[in-house]
């Protein structure tokens, strides 16, 4: 951890915001460009990370703290173990692409469920910085699934949006059998 040993750890000044869960309108509508890169976008990803820490979750997009906005924060291994760490406003999944991987896939509003998703196995998203700074971020495996699932998000998609038939089925009627459940 010795990249963080002169900076904050992300998240360790964010408030846990309340989650929103599948169903709730926000997580089902395209969410805006983000247009002021002022302290209000730095105390939302402050407070995204402190939320995803606080849900053992290994991204979350800001519609699902209730924001329509295009932000999402991640902390996510890929399928050899190494950490990646970071945020993007603006996100742009600009190639997505290799193998299809149908591998288990979860989300922080829709807890407790998880689905074989099927997911290209590489994935590269282009966006912005808070400081407005252009960055690009590459993935495969596990991490490239990460981002997909992040830039869905975005866009008003959860993963079972991706689910087909049976499991599909299996999803949603487990989301509304689930204590917060109330999915259509």
């Amino acid at each position: 951890m010795s990249v963080m040993r002169n900076r904050p750890i992300p998240g360790s000044s964010g408030l846990v915001r309340t989650m929103s869960l599948l169903g709730d309108p926000v997580l089902h509508a395209a969410c805006e460009p983000v247009t002021d890169f002022g302290p209000s976008l730095a105390r939302l990803v402050e407070d995204m990370f402190a939320t995803m820490y606080e849900a053992e979750g290994v991204g979350l997009a800001a519609n699902q703290v209730g924001v329509p906005l295009r932000v999402f924060v991640y902390d996510c291994p890929d399928d050899e173990d190494v950490r990646h760490l970071g945020h993007v406003v603006n996100p742009r999944l600009v190639a997505a692409d290799g193998v299809t991987v149908r591998g288990p896939e979860g989300c922080l509003s829709l807890p407790g469920i998880e689905a074989g998703t099927p997911r290209f196995d590489h994935a590269v998203v282009e966006g912005l910085t808070l400081g407005g700074e252009p960055v690009r971020i590459s993935g495969t495996g596990f991490f490239a699934r990460c981002l997909q699932h992040e830039c869905d998000h975005l866009d008003g998609a959860v993963y079972t949006d991706r689910l087909t038939g049976l499991r599909k089925a299996r999803a949603l009627r487990a989301a509304r059998r689930a204590p917060w459940g109330r999915a259509g």
